[in-house]
This record gives structure tokens, C-alpha cells and sequence, in this order.
């Protein structure tokens, strides 16, 4: 089963990380039959490459991004190979982060997290588990602290050392992190929210937790200097 990609970022990336993976490049003409300067610049990397580039009628982007913002392109790629976990952590050099997904499942918070942690997907190894606690007794193996983020944790987050080897653990927005999953991990922390707010979503979330990492690794690094 193939896979698609709209947007003239996403297409560049996949192009420009996995070429052999990208079947075909498809790219609409607009209301006056002609082409955004984004998808006549994706229509030639892909062209320059080898990978075969279509027009398709107006309005067929939108049905197979399901109206998302496809800029006027998009590109059938080959099914999303998954990595072994054991691979992604034998290859783990430095202070490693993980992002560890516990049932999140909606593609619109996976795209999200997705760009926030690395950009797009072809830019890092996605491996699937059938036992996440054991999956993260693994990690905990290879020296990586497991740090679960629920809005009941029990410390804030920015309180957490994440300079140290990291896995960044998050829930569904409608159950969170599940019970087992949680007492296996190392720390439990909680993203302070002013006011009367209520919790983040998975999205916001994963995106303030990265933005700490980065920002105390980033401290860490200074304070050497």
C-alpha cells in the first residue's frame, strides 16, 4: 500500500531524503491552467532525479489530502518502512532523545510531532512496538531516562534533567499515558500551565517538551564554554 505526501516542503523532503521511495510526483494547475512556482520547483527536482512527474486535474489534491494544504502538489511514496528499536538504539551516539508515542493515533498530531522533533519523517527512524514498557526498559538499558508527560506529574518539566540521554514519552489526548507505561518510566512531569487552562493537546505539548530539551541542552552546552 502506497503513501501520500502533499505540500511542497514535505514532497522537497521526501525527494531530497528517500528518492527510490517516491513513485510518482503529482502536481495541479490552477483555475487558469497553470502551476504554483513551489510545485514548478518540486515538478524539477523531481524531474532531475528521474521520478516521474503528472498533472492531475484541479481539485484532486484536495480529495487525496482530504482538503489539507497541498500547495498544488503531492507524491505517492512507497509504504512507510519501519525500523527495529533495537537498531534505533544501537545506533544512538551522545545524548540521545526519543520521542516515545503511547496511542496517538490522529494523523494530524502525529504530522506535528513529526515536524517539531525532526522536520518530517525522512529525516529520522520510526520503529513500532508491540510492549512499549518493555520497549522502554530497553532504553533504560542503553542509559536513556524515560521521562512520561501528564498534566498530574510530579514534578514540572524544566525541573527534569534532560541533558542527560532522553526519551520524551507522550499519551493520547484521550487517555494519556497508560498506567503501565507510566510507573515504568523514570520520572512523570507536568508542563505548567497558567490560570485556569486546562492541559495541551499531545501536539502543543510534545512541542513545549522539545523546545525544554533544546533549550536546557543549549544552557548546558554555554556553561562549558
Amino acid at each position: 500500500m502506497s503513501r501520500f505526501v502533499y505540500g511542497v516542503n514535505p514532497v522537497l523532503e521526501a525527494l531530497k531524503a528517500h528518492p527510490k521511495d517516491v513513485v510518482r510526483v503529482l502536481v495541479e494547475r490552477g483555475h487558469e491552467g497553470r502551476k504554483s512556482r513551489g510545485a514548478d520547483r518540486v515538478a524539477q527536482v523531481a524531474a532531475d532525479i528521474g521520478v516521474r512527474v503528472e498533472d492531475v486535474p484541479h481539485g484532486d489534491l484536495a480529495h487525496r489530502s482530504r482538503s489539507g494544504a497541498h500547495q498544488g502538489v503531492g507524491a505517492e511514496l512507497t509504504q512507510f518502512r519501519y525500523a527495529e528499536l533495537e537498531d534505533v538504539l544501537s545506533a544512538i551516539e551522545g545524548s540521545a532523545l526519543i520521542l516515545v508515542l503511547d496511542g496517538v493515533t490522529d494523523p494530524q498530531n502525529l504530522g506535528a510531532l513529526a515536524r517539531s522533533a525532526a522536520g518530517a519523517l525522512e529525516h529520522c527512524p520510526v520503529a513500532r512496538v508491540t510492549n512499549l514498557s518493555r520497549g522502554l526498559d530497553l532504553m533504560k538499558e542503553q542509559g536513556i531516562w524515560t521521562v512520561a508527560l501528564a498534566a498530574d506529574g510530579d514534578t514540572e518539566l524544566g525541573q527534569v534533567d534532560l541533558t542527560v540521554p532522553t526519551a520524551l514519552v507522550l499519551g493520547s489526548e484521550g487517555s494519556g499515558v497508560r498506567p503501565l507505561v507510566r510507573k515504568t518510566c523514570d520520572h512523570v512531569a507536568r508542563i505548567p500551565m497558567a490560570g485556569q487552562l486546562g492541559s495541551l493537546n499531545v501536539a502543543a505539548a510534545g512541542a513545549v517538551a522539545l523546545y525544554e530539551v533544546l533549550r536546557q541542552r543549549g544552557l548546558a552546552r554555554t556553561s562549558t564554554h
